[in-house]
């Protein structure tokens, strides 16, 4: 449409303008336009590029058809800039080829592509900008909707502005994060004076002013449907505004020459628009190039691009209305001819899907050129396509034994495309199916259905499917079983101590050969079991024996930094995420970050470096919303809470802790709850609510969390909650599961903890012993955070012994951590035990050092340029582009008080390096 016809629009075309004048000035930013059909969303993408000016322009559009290739609608909008893909890092190079089918996909992570096409946006914006326009969004193949969303929600200082036309009632385009510009019906006025261009009966203006209800493709079309039909083919509201429009085009259509009609069937059906294709296709029906001219002239129709290879639909209605109603049997003609048309090994998987559009029953030659185009779509990384090629192929399959395997691999590919509905349908119907199938395919089959179920909350549901699983291949496949055993313990997790010591049992019972690699993982995890209560072997003992004996799945390295933590194994625990999390960013895997960071994060508060673990967290949670993955959204949310508990800030700890709470389930708690609970008994602990934090505290020690680490980790709050509120007898039975657990895990900062729980309960002198020796136990450069509260206690002890000299030395300690850290609650109480010492009073020291005052993620970029790492480097670790990366530093220089990266290096034992 042209400028003349955005009458009405113009709120939106200043919103645009912003954009554009934004990414002049360096900025970038993203939009989605929403709508009916024919609202005017494609006529605001056209006024975009008009209004372009200099900077550059790449545009895509979504293609149905398309919707089953994967990375189809991402090459079509990035062709352009491919000129810049050599000064994109090999890693990201590689997979953006191999998305393209231009190179080898081995090991390619799906959000390296994201990282890819964000990074290749930056190169080709250069320094004039760059406008990206895509229309028909909802039409995306999901690979390259996903890879786009990633990089638009990365979008910070590259001076690229990347507009999305999405269509309401139709597909699909769910863009969380991103900002909306929803288009309603025009004004009046503005409907008026577009319908002007038309000289109409007053009776009939009026009358197309209320059906067309300010909808500007049916103000410019309806008025001419209505001259072409005599102005009688409308009765008022019989039908749908979009029917009508299609009624409306479909006079159109129906007035050209047969061939004309035989040849725009076959261009509907194709949809790329290729007309070399087309017209090899549209001559086995009889219809050649010169059949084209009416549609031409019509405006149905009009030339792709300047070398006139491609033609397009006017508007994705009329392609509809020719699909649509055209008969069953021309239809399956046409995706016969092109079947035939694609010969070519370029085209497979687009003949694949025209043999399959073509049957009419059961057709193994379909089903088998499907099943191979998923296998395709699976090595790219295109895990949706790879499920509905996989799905189809099932239901076009001949034997039942066929058509099972299919469905068992279309729910494969379904969960790795995160599609957990659509996998657990596809794994209970291949489940039916399997009754005769060898007991592997139905443990592979389990074992889909509760991973499925497991990131869906389903936890109960998803712990049988596993033991289940693993019965059937115990005693033929014992390293899988206990690979499925492994998880098993991982959702047993959130069920309670009986569950999880029963699966335990199962995994110690399993014969596995001790050459197995996974043979050192049951004899560490084992230990989370209680009753056992030996000393588990060092995580890097067991890490060191499962790498001799050929390695483990990261996911079974993953689940061990848990168990670890759970142990009380913190350091190694901490030294194996960061060294996982180090390998995921290698390889661009932003997906599997967030599981490894939540270990690291809670090394990172046990540790006492809240900042650390707070640009942790927002780090990860950020990569968790963006990956879907709600379950460490919840876990993410909830340790934020417990930070913001520390610090005193009681309306972002609630609402963290709400966050984290959300999603529980029937028998099963959500998956932050026990954080949640830890955090929000700390806030209460820390502003002198002592009944309520016990009774938050006291939560934790019920199933089915008192086994969590948290349970565990929050015990001597609970003891000093009910020391404060009088009833010291609460603590009792917690205080007997840490002292067990201390003995157990046989590490000196556990012993100090029952120490300081022991001090706390005396009510003699007795207590003076504990907490020194606790002092003396405590670490207090590797966790001064701990040593600080030890410290806090004893200073009151002294103080209240009237001991007013000796408290100083302690309370003194205890306030300088606390400041530093930023703990306004504690060390407001520590200030006050000091005044009443009669200490001369201080003010508050500045938290965490001249760190403090940066961003979490302008702490995690400066902390990597002082590592020496450049721009892209850093980059390409945090999933940004080098551009935002560079104006992080550059806020960043001014706080810190410097002027240069030299400087910055020499900076580094400041920010915690």
């Amino acid at each position: 449409m042209s400028a003349a016809q955005l009458h009405g629009r113009e709120p939106e075309q200043d919103a645009i303008a912003e954009l554009l004048a934004g990414a002049r000035a360096g900025s970038s930013s993203s939009l989605v336009l929403r709508g009916e059909p024919g609202i005017g969303k494609t006529a605001l993408l056209e006024h975009a590029a008009a209004s372009a000016g200099n900077m550059r322009l790449l545009r895509g559009t979504g293609v149905e058809v398309e919707a089953k290739l994967p990375f189809s609608g991402l090459q079509l909008l990035l062709r352009p800039a491919l000129g810049s893909l050599a000064a994109l890092p090999g890693p990201q190079r590689a997979a953006l080829q191999a998305a393209f089918g231009l190179g080898s996909a081995a090991g390619c992570e799906p959000m390296l592509v994201g990282l890819a096409v964000l990074s290749l946006l930056t190169e080709h914006a250069d320094r004039t900008g760059l406008l990206c326009l895509v229309d028909d969004a909802q039409w995306l193949d999901r690979a390259s909707r996903e890879a786009l969303l990633f990089a638009a929600r990365r979008l910070h200082a590259e001076g690229v502005v990347m507009i999305f036309a999405a269509r309401d009632g139709e597909g699909a385009f769910p863009a969380p994060g991103l900002a909306e510009l929803r288009l309603s019906g025009l004004a009046p006025q503005a409907a008026a004076a577009l319908l002007d261009r038309h000289p109409l009966a007053p009776a009939v203006r009026y009358r197309l002013l209320a059906e067309a209800d300010g909808n500007p493709l049916a103000l410019l079309e309806l008025p001419v449907a209505l001259a072409a039909e005599g102005g009688s083919v409308f009765s008022p509201g019989a039908l749908p505004l979009t029917d009508r429009l299609q009624l409306a085009f479909h006079g159109q259509v129906s007035r050209m020459p047969q061939s004309c009609q035989s040849l725009l069937l076959v261009a509907a059906a194709d949809e790329t628009g290729e007309l070399a294709v087309i017209l090899r296709a549209a001559a086995a029906l009889g219809a050649g190039v010169d059949d084209l001219s009416p549609a031409e002239r019509a405006g149905l129709v009009l030339r792709g691009d300047a070398d006139g290879t491609t033609i397009r639909f006017r508007h994705p209605l009329i392609r509809a209305v020719v699909y649509q109603r055209a008969p069953l049997g021309q239809r399956l003609a046409v995706h016969r001819a092109l079947a035939a048309a694609l010969g070519s090994p370029e085209h497979a998987d687009r003949r694949a899907w025209h043999l399959a559009a073509a049957a009419t029953g059961a057709d193994e030659e379909a089903a088998a050129a499907l099943e191979r185009t998923a296998a395709r779509a699976r090595d790219r990384s295109g895990h949706e396509a790879a499920a509905a090629a996989y799905e189809r192929a099932a239901r076009l399959s001949v034997e039942p034994t066929a058509r099972a395997r299919r469905e068992a691999l279309a729910a494969q590919a379904a969960l790795e495309a995160g599609d957990l509905e659509r996998a657990r349908a596809l794994g209970s119907r291949a489940a039916r199916r399997l009754d005769d199938a060898p007991a592997a395919v139905r443990a592979g089959v389990a074992h889909v259905r509760a991973l499925a179920d497991f990131w869906q909350g389903s936890y109960p549901t998803a712990h049988r499917l596993l033991l289940d699983g693993a019965e059937l291949i115990r005693d033929t496949d014992a390293g899988r079983a206990a690979v499925l055993l492994i998880e098993a313990v991982h959702t047993s997790w959130y069920l309670g101590e009986r569950p999880l010591a029963a699966t335990l049992d199962r995994l110690v019972a399993l014969p596995l050969d001790d050459a197995d690699p996974l043979a050192p993982v049951g004899r560490h995890l084992v230990h989370l079991d209680p009753r056992r209560g030996q000393r588990p072997p060092p995580l890097a003992d067991t890490v060191a024996a499962v790498r001799r004996r050929g390695g483990a799945p990261d996911e079974v390295l993953t689940i061990l930094c848990g168990a670890a933590l759970a142990l009380g194994q913190d350091a190694d625990a901490y030294e194996l995420a960061t060294a996982l999390a180090a390998e995921h960013r290698a390889r661009g895997g932003a997906g599997r970050l967030p599981t490894v960071l939540f270990f690291a994060a809670e090394g990172e508060v046990f540790a006492g470096r809240h900042l650390d673990a707070l640009a942790t967290a927002t780090e990860a949670l950020r990569l968790a919303r963006d990956t879907g993955q709600q379950q460490w959204v919840s876990q993410f949310s909830s340790v934020l809470a417990h930070l913001d508990a520390a610090r005193g800030d009681e309306v972002a700890c609630r609402r963290h802790a709400e966050q984290g709470l959300a999603g529980a389930t029937a028998g099963a708690i959500s998956p932050g709850a026990p954080w949640a609970h830890w955090s929000l008994g700390l806030l209460d602990l820390g502003l002198g609510r002592a009944e309520a934090a016990l009774a938050r505290f006291e939560r934790l020690t019920r199933e089915p969390m008192r086994h969590h680490i948290c349970a565990t980790r929050s015990i001597p709050d609970l003891v000093e909650s009910a020391v404060r509120v009088g009833t010291p007898e609460r603590a009792a039975g917690p205080l007997a599961r840490l002292q067990r657990w201390a003995g157990s895990v046989r590490q000196p900062w556990a012993d100090a903890l029952v120490l300081r729980c022991r001090g706390l309960l005396a009510t003699d002198d007795r207590a003076e012993a504990c907490y020194t020796a606790a002092l003396d136990l405590h670490d207090r450069d590797a966790r001064p955070l701990e040593y600080a509260r030890t410290a806090l206690l004893h200073g009151e002890w002294l103080r209240r012994a009237r001991r007013k000299a000796e408290a100083r030395g302690p309370l003194h300690d205890a306030l300088e951590v606390f400041d530093r850290l930023g703990m306004r609650p504690w060390a407001e109480r520590a200030r006050g035990e000091l005044t009443a010492t009669g200490a001369q009073e201080q003010g508050p020291a500045p938290a965490e050092g001249v760190a403090a005052g940066l961003t979490p993620q302008e702490l995690q970029i400066a902390r990597l340029a002082a590592q020496g790492l450049s721009n892209r480097d850093i980059a390409a670790q945090l999933f940004l582009s080098h551009r935002t990366v560079g104006y992080h530093l550059y806020k960043a220089y001014p706080k810190l008080g410097v002027a240069s990266r030299g400087e910055l290096r020499d900076f580094a034992d400041r920010l915690g390096l």
